[in-house]
């Protein structure tokens, strides 16, 4: 156990998805998951652990920003032996050709944060995804008919439609190449690097930089289907 996670070794499954949203890993386990039992909830970050087509499967919360996302990450993988993280989030989207619900996968992640700065490095880290899981999402989509769009994403420390510089916050990014912003794909990849694990970021793009639409707030729940039934197939496949 740690301070943050109650859950004892073995309790924990080698591939965890981890939504921002510590509801959402409730909606995950209670609609998907057989034989599930909630093995954390310290904090509030509910994580459960159970069957997913036959394969042990954990999903757990993590909370909003890469400083509370990261303390989850870290510890799942070197208090747990977790293998595998596969992020299942929202973003807001930087481009007018992706649509509202259409997904998001990271191939790296560009930020504004100071988290890698405990690496100590001489230069800027570009953290990437793990390349097999990207080729699997990416399969896995076009099967399932899923709009998805491979690229980078921005991971920024302030909330976009809270930020004072207003649109400059994002344009720049888009400019060159950003697809989408979110808050954890960075401190996600970062740490997967740094602990020699793999990690992947989903993310259903909820609210549109470009024009201003999104999901309503029935859709806030059920416009993540989508993207929570193809993680878990992914991760049964990287079990």
């Amino acid at each position: 156990m740690t301070a943050h996670n109650r859950a004892k070794k073995g309790e924990i499954a080698s591939v965890v998805l981890a939504p921002g949203d510590p509801k959402r890993a409730t909606v995950v386990a209670e609609r998907y998951l057989s034989d599930w039992a909630l093995v954390s909830d310290v904090r509030g970050m509910n994580a459960y652990t159970g069957l997913f087509e036959g394969e042990l499967v954990s999903v757990m919360g993590t909370g909003m920003g890469g400083p509370s996302a990261g303390i989850y990450y870290h510890e799942l993988f070197t208090a747990y032996d977790v293998k595998t993280i596969i992020r299942i989030g929202t973003c807001g989207g930087l481009k007018p050709q992706i649509e509202v619900g259409d997904l998001v996968v990271a191939l790296t992640a560009s930020t504004d944060s100071n988290w890698a700065h405990q690496y100590n490095l001489m230069g800027t880290l570009s953290p990437v995804c793990d390349s097999a899981l990207l080729f699997d999402a990416m399969a896995l989509a076009g099967e399932r008919a899923i709009p998805i769009h491979a690229g980078m994403v921005f991971s920024s420390d302030l909330f976009s439609s809270y930020n004072a510089l207003g649109e400059e916050s994002w344009k720049a990014w888009a400019r060159l190449g950003a697809l989408a912003q979110d808050m954890e794909t960075y401190a996600l990849y970062a740490t997967a690097a740094w602990c020699g694990k793999r990690a992947l970021s989903i993310l259903t793009m909820t609210d549109s930089c470009t024009s201003g639409s999104g999901f309503g707030p029935e859709m806030r729940t059920v416009g993540l289907y989508p993207m929570i039934e193809l993680a878990l197939a992914l991760a049964s496949r990287s079990v």
